[in-house]
């Protein structure tokens, strides 16, 4: 793909032969072309026409390839036409086009590999990406065309991805959140409805990509609008062009519609310079910012149902949303006035059912500062539980990911199988561990060179991390310590165990949950999840059970086994002859699987 328009690199030959020929080019067309040309000067043209066919077979483009062809058969004179003597000229007109046909081939060097490939897989699109970036070669901004390249380079798998919601045979089911006034109610006909339906689940239905869709103008306002921002706001000055890039340019927060949201803030916010204590502080400015997104924004639970992120105009209507949407209406905000600011998440917590998304600002010093957008800025943030894993969303595509790794399996799981991700855990120190080392029970299919590191979430084990198999252990890097892990396989796009749950206590203490059939205990058990174990007034140890409701004791040997079902009153329930030494779990019956697994030790539940 050429630098310039196959149309604009023809017009420059045609002028520039007619100029070099001193003619006057007003109204002239290649099928006008002037009676000039004898006999002997026509084999020069011949000669030429066959140079532009070689050049073209060397390009890969296979349309401007056949451009030139008919480009130089058209201004070609038939032989029988009359001759003047303006052989010089016309020598000189011949060196003119070889010239610039080569300098339009050497300008297709200069465009990146990357931005290549996008504008090829555009199809009927790549007009809009190539205006793009003729518009900025025009302009001779520098680095606002290198913006472009990063941005259409990087714009393969992005794009606005719609759900819906399916029962058990893949068929859609009517469901709109915002007609339930509140999440209780929500929840009670969503449990209704799973009677009716069968278990209810949300599908990708269609994901809008954007180099099929995006235009010219909307890319060229998003880079203007951001480039006036960092050359503009007194506390951007700071942002290197590459943070910049990474943090500010990129114009969506995650898969929602596009909108021209950039004008909006930035105007919205143009004055808050004046209320500022320090103008350069970029904390400050994200902190005011932050402070104004919470008089119109707000988190609300009915929006986990909801699971297509929401465009501006529907954020600014609705209010609400969940922590996704919370996180990319403060991008918005705070990119469209140059702060960098990103969203930072982990796919589900270590410790509780769910995942969560927050955002960070990169500050004078380069260090990211989480906050939550809408809920709590810079400084007055902290994670409500554990991440075992962080990562940041990124626009660009991160070559190190798995998903660009040369590996036996096709198939890789939802979280780790992005393009545009990086792991910042190293960002979040608490009980960071370098590396942890964990040996595998049991040897891998032949299809198989992979292992994953899970966390339990929500009744599952979710894959969170990755390793290369190297003599029969997975090394995992930059993971939080002291919480529980299972080492598994990916076959056949299910979870298959590889290994005995694990904590890492330290570098040097690992503690395995391995069943065990010669030894049994009794379990005395108060709670399903982490509570404060605590004595009543009449000295009997608190309960946190619903009476009259059955509970089932789990324990895992290479699957969750039961140990037997007790029904609840306001006393402890107690199981006997259960396997020792073992990794619980208490579900209540017909429980959505929040209840979290624990250890028993000095007749105590350890929740993990």
């Amino acid at each position: 793909m050429f630098a310039y328009s196959n149309t604009a690199i023809a017009n420059i030959v045609w002028k520039s032969c007619l100029r070099v020929a001193g003619e006057n080019t007003t109204g002239l067309e290649p099928t006008g072309w002037p009676v000039l040309v004898s006999r002997n000067i026509h084999r020069l043209f011949r000669l030429a026409n066959d140079l532009v066919i070689l050049i073209g077979k060397l390009s890969s483009n296979l349309y401007f390839s056949e451009y030139l062809v008919s480009f130089g058969r058209t201004i070609l004179p038939d032989e029988k036409e009359e001759a003047v003597k303006t052989k010089p000229r016309f020598i000189q007109i011949l060196y003119t086009t070889i010239a610039i046909i080569l300098a339009g081939c050497a300008a297709r060097e200069e465009l990146p590999a990357d931005v290549a490939a996008t504008i090829e897989a555009a199809g009927d699109n790549a007009v809009e990406l190539q205006k793009v970036i003729d518009h900025y070669q025009a302009e001779g901004d520098s680095l606002k065309l290198e913006a472009a390249f990063f941005l259409i380079g990087n714009m393969e798998g992005h794009g606005y991805a719609t759900y819906d919601l399916v029962d058990t045979l893949g068929e859609a089911v009517p469901w709109d959140v915002t007609v339930f006034p509140d999440y209780d109610s929500l929840k009670s006909t969503f449990g209704t409805m799973e009677d009716e339906y069968g278990v209810l689940d949300f599908k990708k239905n269609d994901l809008v990509p954007d180099i099929k869709t995006i235009t010219a103008d909307y890319l060229i306002e998003q880079i203007d609008l951001a480039f006036a921002a960092w050359r503009e706001r007194p506390w951007a000055k700071h942002l290197s062009f590459e943070d910049f890039r990474q943090y500010v340019l990129p114009y969506r927060g995650s898969n929602e519609p596009l909108e021209k949201w950039r004008r909006y803030f930035f105007e919205r916010y143009s004055n808050i310079a004046d209320r500022m204590t320090d103008s350069t502080d970029p904390v400050e400015a994200a902190t005011l910012i932050n402070n104004d997104i919470k008089t119109y924004y707000t988190f609300d639970p009915r929006y986990y149902y909801h699971p297509t992120d929401q465009g501006l105009s529907e954020m600014l209507r609705t209010g609400v949303g969940r922590c996704e949407d919370m996180t990319n209406i403060t991008i918005y905000a705070m990119r469209a006035n140059g702060l960098a600011v990103t969203s930072d998440y982990t796919p589900a917590w270590a410790d509780a059912g769910n995942n969560h998304a927050w955002n960070a600002i990169i500050g004078k010093d380069g260090q990211a500062i989480p906050f939550m957008g809408a809920e709590a800025s810079p400084g007055s943030y902290s994670l409500g539980y554990r991440a075992a894993k962080v990562y940041r969303k990124t626009f660009s595509h991160q070559k190190d990911n798995l998903v660009f790794q040369d590996r036996r399996q096709e198939k890789l799981p939802r979280w780790l199988g992005g393009k545009s991700y990086v792991d910042v855990t190293a960002s979040y120190p608490a009980d960071l561990m370098e590396k942890i080392v964990t040996r595998l029970d049991s040897v891998p299919p032949d299809s198989i060179d992979l292992v994953y590191l899970c966390v339990f979430n929500s009744g599952e084990w979710k894959p969170l991390d990755w390793s290369w198999i190297e003599d029969g252990a997975g090394v995992f890097e930059n993971v939080r310590g002291k919480l529980l892990y299972l080492p598994a396989f990916y076959v056949n796009e299910e979870i298959v165990p590889a290994g005995a749950p694990f904590i890492n206590h330290s570098a040097n203490e690992t503690q395995l949950f391995r069943y065990n059939p010669d030894s049994t205990c009794r379990l005395r058990l108060t709670s399903t999840t982490r509570r404060k174990q605590e004595a009543s007034t009449d000295g009997i140890e608190k309960t946190w059970f619903k009476a009259g409701v059955e509970y089932e004791l789990l324990y895992w040997d290479s699957e969750w086994k039961s140990a037997g079902k007790k029904t609840a009153s306001d006393k402890p329930l107690v199981f006997t002859n259960v396997p020792a030494g073992c990794l619980y779990w208490l579900v209540a019956d017909g429980s959505d699987h929040d209840e979290r697994p624990f250890y028993y030790h000095n007749d105590r539940q350890v929740w993990l």
